[in-house]
């Protein structure tokens, strides 16, 4: 990192309220597959694997607020809850809010094509940033921040949930009308690499399968759940 690097990271952290003890970490958040393909005596290391932590990071400190906030609400009901708060959609909203975009090291390709603005790359970037918090500062330290974050969206949503989780209302009709989980499996995934197109195929066992495509692998799940939903109903 360079010292324009490490100014940017640290306006970043400012933006974000958290400060590192360790600025690479965030840096690495920020660092997509293309860049690091692009640049492999710069960086070995992009932020898929932080992604990967932060995903996992996310889901435990949403459930352990809901858990805290509703105490009496049944395992469905805040499955529902929780599913509204992690999808692709509301983080990259958070991206743009808090303009991590500008941050992001992207590969001339993805940059050209509007990298900074999509919804799963900018959703992808949130993760790891909670991912290097977690790293950074432990279980505690990325509660506080998510909680400060997310607390007035968790608000909103249970009041008017405005995201629909096709995937979690599959697996429970599925599992309620059949005994069965959905299998996901990736048919194909088109296109240059900052341009991919992803074709999912989800089935419940002979009974029904179809395909979905998106410009992640995230939503390309959701479209594919969402018709099979929509078969069932015909069932």
């Amino acid at each position: 990192m360079n010292k324009e690097r490490i100014e940017r990271l640290h306006e970043l952290s400012e933006r974000l309220k958290y400060t590192f003890n360790d600025i690479a970490l965030l840096d690495i958040s920020l660092i997509h597959s293309s860049y690091a393909n692009e640049n492999p005596d710069l960086t070995g290391e992009d932020n898929e694997r932080l992604e990967f932590l932060g995903d996992a990071v996310l889901q435990l400190c949403i459930s352990d607020i809901l858990i805290a906030q509703f105490p009496d609400y049944a395992e469905g009901q805040l499955s529902k809850i929780r599913a509204a708060m992690v999808n692709e959609h509301l983080l990259a909203g958070l991206a743009r809010e808090y303009r991590i975009g500008d941050y992001l090291l992207l590969g001339k390709g993805e940059d050209h094509s509007g990298g900074r603005d999509k919804d799963s790359l900018l959703g992808d970037a949130v993760e790891a940033i909670l991912g290097a918090i977690y790293l950074d500062g432990g279980y505690e330290e990325v509660l506080l921040f998510i909680r400060a974050i997310f607390q007035s969206l968790v608000n909103e949503r249970v009041e008017s949930p405005l995201y629909v989780d096709y995937k979690s209302l599959l697996q429970e009709t599925s599992q309620g009308r059949f005994k069965l989980m959905p299998h996901y499996c990736i048919v194909q995934a088109s296109g240059p690499d900052h341009d991919k197109t992803f074709e999912i195929e989800v089935s419940i066992g002979d009974i029904v399968s179809t395909t979905g495509t998106g410009k992640s692998k995230k939503e390309a799940e959701q479209n594919a759940a969402m018709k099979v939903l929509q078969e069932l109903e015909k069932i």
